[in-house]
């Protein structure tokens, strides 16, 4: 009898697994009752667990390059505005499938809203925009809890509309039509059950932490670049370093970038980059604002909002081209939009309350 067969036919399911393969009467434990931290501060927390994945294949279409990957079903919290709404596990659900989306030549990743399609014997097994997500062990990818009946040979169709970022310097003027990928891969469930689930020690559960990022890469397109799944540290953005402030647990740095760079050519460019504590990884969608004001003269230099753009070296980031700004001014970032990207574990109670953030162009 195979696992997920022993599971239908009425197992009785205690406990929580441990490091190593999980057996039958583990897996619906873990995928349904998987340990929640009580006591989870307002902020970037170690959760209780850490869950093993792999990959089922990779492939390239123009600039786009795509990883497509898989674990077993967990929970996750969705975010509209400031609110969090927790999906649990579904009954029928079989994996929590995941997708990275990155430049094939710088490795960024890119943010898109990636449309997928699952064939399964000629007929479409499931079909959803997959949701753009923060985890401490994938980073920023884009994935879903899905319910598939049949085990044996599937072809997954992705879809890249446009980046919905401007693309900016050696990536100017790439990733304006829509694309589509397929990947083929054989579905057993008993390559979800073979995944380790890795409890966390007690004492480090709810602590100011996080688990590390799985390793991304090795080589997985030829020809292309791996994925980078985090953003450049403070010191190494390009430009004139205005600090780094945090704001509701994240971490931002800015930069003032000079007339003429490749992110403006005319003007100067306010550059800000949010990102993870631990990990630095990049935070995506989120609304930002910036106003620069004279010291002396109270006189205001820039007030408005700053936009999305992804860069081949500094990756995801928030800017906007400016003029007049000098030595001694005032920098306000201003959080309008707190992230909405959805969030796995260690990461749902983080990125609100975000108060603004001052900075200075130094002398």
């Amino acid at each position: 009898m195979r696992r997920r067969d022993a599971l239908k036919a009425g197992a009785v399911i205690g406990g929580v697994a441990v490091t190593g393969c999980l057996d039958v009467f583990e897996t619906e434990s873990v995928w349904r009752n998987a340990p929640l931290v009580d006591d989870r501060p307002d902020a970037v927390y170690m959760p209780a667990g850490r869950e093993a994945m792999a990959t089922y294949g990779s492939a390239r279409a123009g600039q786009y390059a795509v990883a497509l990957q898989y674990t077993f079903p967990h929970r996750f919290w969705t975010v509209s505005g400031t609110s969090t709404n927790r999906v649990e596990v579904g009954e029928e659900d079989s994996l929590h499938l995941m997708a990275t989306i990155w430049d094939a030549e710088t490795g960024v990743v890119l943010p898109v809203e990636p449309g997928l399609k699952l064939r399964h014997g000629g007929e479409i097994a499931a079909s959803r925009t997959l949701w753009t997500m923060l985890s401490q062990r994938m980073g920023f990818h884009y994935g879903d809890n899905l319910s598939l009946d049949d085990e044996g040979a599937y072809v997954a169709e992705i879809r890249l509309p446009p980046v919905g970022a401007g693309a900016v310097g050696e990536l100017s003027g790439q990733f304006q039509s829509a694309e589509t990928v397929e990947i083929e891969f054989e579905y057993d469930t008993d390559d979800i059950y073979d995944l380790e689930y890795t409890q966390i020690d007690e004492s480090r559960r709810g602590t100011r932490d996080a688990v590390s990022l799985m390793r991304h890469g090795g080589g997985a397109i030829e020809g292309a670049a791996d994925p980078i799944p985090t953003v450049p540290a403070p010191q190494e953005l390009p430009g004139q370093s205005l600090g780094t402030a945090t704001s509701g647990d994240a971490e931002l740095a800015a930069t003032l970038l000079p007339a003429g760079s490749r992110f403006a050519e005319d003007r100067q460019y306010l550059l800000v980059s949010p990102r993870t504590p631990y990990n630095s990884i990049p935070i995506p969608q989120m609304g930002l604002s910036a106003t620069v004001r004279r010291d002396q003269t109270d006189e205001t230099v820039y007030d408005d909002r700053l936009y999305a753009a992804v860069d081949g070296s500094v990756g995801l980031h928030y800017g906007a081209a400016v003029e007049g700004v000098q030595q001694g001014d005032a920098v306000t970032v201003t959080v309008d939009t707190p992230p909405q990207a959805s969030r796995h574990d260690g990461y749902e109670t983080a990125f609100f309350g975000m108060q603004p953030m001052e900075f200075t162009v130094g002398e």
